[in-house]
C-alpha cells in the first residue's frame, strides 16, 4: 500500500509544483512506482511532466465532483515509474460544488484509497491556500513535505501551516505526520539565506531534511520542456540536489536500497 505525501505551504512561490515534480521523478528513476496527483487548478505539476489540461478528459475534478474512476484518469509519463492524476482549471470550481457533498474533507482521500494499492508513494501538489482541496489533500495525507523558500517572509507562512496542519490533526486526520521541512531556493551568496537556513534548522531541529535544494537555472529551463529536471540535465546542480532528497526521503522511510550495478549511478556518492 502506498504511502501518501501531500506537498504543502500557505504561502506562494516557494517551490511546491518544483519540489512535487522533481522529487516524485528521482523516485520513479530510483525504481518507485510513483503517482503525482495534481490538485492545483493551473496545472503546473501536469504540464511539467509533459500532460497538457487541455487535452485532458478526465481529470481530478472529475473524480471529485462527477466521482470519475481515478483509473481512467491516471496518464503514464515519459518517465518510467512515474504517472500523474492531471488537474483542470474547472477545479477552481470544486470549492463551491462540495459545499454540499457529504463527507467533503473526504473525497481525495477516497479516490486516492482506490488507486493506493498500485503505488509505492503517492504526491499531492497543493494549492497555496487553505480551501476545500487543500483539505481534502491534506486528510487524504499519511505526512506533509514542507517546501521552504530561503527567504524571512517564508518563516512566517510556515508558521501558519504548522498552525493548520495542527488543525487538521484535530479535526480530520489524527494520523498527520510531518515528513519533513525542505529548504529551497537557496543562495549560498545571501547573508539572509543563511540565516535563515541557521533559524529553521535551529527551531525545528530534526524535522528539517538535510538536503537543500540550490537556486539553479536548470530547474528553471525544465518545466519550459516540460520535463523534470532529472531527464532535461542529468548532471545539473538541481537533478544532484533532487536524487539526494530522494535518497535522504527513502532512507527515512526506510525503504532505500543501494544499486548494485558498478555503472549505475548511486546518489549516495553525489554530493
Amino acid at each position: 500500500m502506498g504511502k501518501v505525501v501531500a506537498i504543502a505551504n500557505q504561502k506562494g512561490g516557494v517551490g511546491k509544483t518544483t519540489t512535487a515534480i522533481n522529487l516524485a521523478a528521482c523516485l520513479a528513476i530510483l525504481e518507485k512506482k510513483i503517482l503525482l496527483v495534481d490538485a492545483d487548478p493551473q496545472g503546473n505539476s501536469s504540464s511539467g511532466v509533459g500532460v497538457f489540461t487541455g487535452d485532458v478528459k478526465v481529470s481530478l475534478y472529475d473524480c471529485m465532483v462527477n466521482d470519475a474512476d481515478p483509473k481512467t484518469a491516471i496518464i503514464s509519463t515519459d518517465t518510467p515509474n512515474l504517472d500523474i492524476l492531471p488537474s483542470h482549471i474547472d477545479l477552481v470550481g470544486a470549492e463551491v460544488e462540495l459545499v454540499n457533498k457529504w463527507r467533503r474533507e473526504y473525497v481525495i482521500k477516497d479516490i486516492i484509497s482506490k488507486v493506493k494499492d498500485d503505488y509505492d508513494y503517492i504526491f499531492l501538489d497543493c494549492l497555496p491556500s487553505l480551501g476545500v482541496v487543500t483539505v481534502n489533500a491534506l486528510t487524504a495525507a499519511d505526512s506533509v513535505l514542507v517546501p521552504v523558500q530561503c527567504e524571512f517572509f517564508a518563516l512566517e507562512g510556515l508558521g501558519k501551516l504548522m498552525n493548520t496542519i495542527n488543525l487538521v490533526r484535530k479535526q480530520l486526520n489524527p494520523d498527520l505526520e510531518i515528513e519533513g521541512i525542505l529548504l529551497s531556493m537557496y543562495d549560498q551568496r545571501l547573508r539572509l539565506a543563511n540565516e535563515v537556513v541557521r533559524q529553521v534548522r535551529e527551531y525545528f531541529k530534526d524535522m528539517v531534511f538535510d538536503t537543500i535544494i540550490h537556486r539553479n537555472s536548470k530547474l528553471g529551463e525544465a518545466p519550459n520542456m516540460h520535463t523534470p529536471v532529472v531527464l532535461y540535465d542529468a548532471a545539473s546542480k538541481g537533478t544532484i540536489n533532487f536524487l539526494n532528497l530522494a535518497r535522504e526521503f527513502l532512507e527515512k522511510n526506510k525503504d532505500y536500497k543501494p544499486r548494485s550495478s558498478k555503472n549505475a549511478p548511486d546518489p549516495n556518492k553525489v554530493s
